[in-house]
């Protein structure tokens, strides 16, 4: 009963009955992973699809040369490795867990069964992919447009939505995932984070950050508000290949794929 309450609160299973619930408990399997270890590779036979319960899980991919490009964080209540379910084909990307993880994993063919039977589980289902979409189109935006500082208070914002803790944030993950997911390096992002506990955005505990002043985040992400300060080196970055101009760390020059 306690799983199936806990599914009623993830925004893939909103708003089903309790019969549905409860049919998704039953096809589900619990599944642990310790910090760094695989969940699935590139190529994978995509069997089923994961929703997280507590934890965090990074999706990415690894260059010829060995440099990872992170695509997505996912954290408590989301799912991931969705593709598998509509495709049956193998896993676009890696996943690894970043922070100790407990998920559940929902085999295809059973959960392909569930979605005839409730046609709401597929739109909800369509909803998350859709939402999934533009966050990504989000990112690319913020890689190419913003500073760090908008980047990060971007992100903080949408893990405070997402977390639906309010301003008290949990980032119980590396601090170099969260640089590469933002495009920069460890060493600018602490920086940042120091400027903006400075000037009374954010109050850092551990690995827990508070947003003081959501209103100032806010100005950032607009280019409202300016950091301090704060200032990087211009580079050029690449997105596919549309060449722009922008004010990231002075790391090497990439190719970004979308």
């Amino acid at each position: 009963m306690e799983l199936i309450k806990r599914l009623s609160t993830i925004p893939l299973f909103e708003g089903l009955p309790q019969k549905q619930h409860a049919a998704l408990a039953d096809i589900s399997v619990l599944l642990s992973y310790e910090k760094g270890q695989k969940i699935f590779s590139e190529g994978d036979e995509g069997t089923g699809f994961f929703v997280i319960l507590d934890g965090y899980v990074k999706i990415f991919k690894v260059s010829p040369e060995g440099k990872q490009l992170i695509y997505h964080i996912f954290g408590p209540n989301e799912s991931f490795g969705e593709v598998a379910v509509f495709t049956g084909h193998g896993f676009p990307a890696e996943a690894e867990a970043i922070s100790p993880a407990t998920v559940l994993f929902f085999p295809r063919l059973d959960f392909v069964r569930l979605l005839r039977d409730e046609p709401s589980l597929a739109l909800n289902m369509l909803a998350v992919l859709s939402w999934r979409l533009r966050k990504f189109s989000k990112l690319i935006e913020d890689l190419c447009l913003k500073e760090v500082p908008g980047r990060l208070a971007a992100y903080l914002i949408h893990l405070s939505a997402i977390e639906g803790k309010g301003p008290d944030l949990s980032l119980d993950f590396p601090k170099n995932q969260l640089a590469s997911l933002l495009g920069t390096i460890p060493e600018t992002l602490s920086r940042v984070i120091t400027r903006m506990t400075r000037e009374g955005l954010i109050r850092t505990e551990g690995s827990r950050i508070c947003i003081q002043n959501l209103a100032g985040l806010e100005g950032i992400v607009r280019g409202d508000r300016k950091l301090g300060q704060y200032r990087l080196p211009e580079r050029k970055l690449a997105i596919g290949s549309v060449r722009i101009r922008s004010k990231l760390s002075s790391q090497r020059e990439e190719h970004h794929p979308l």
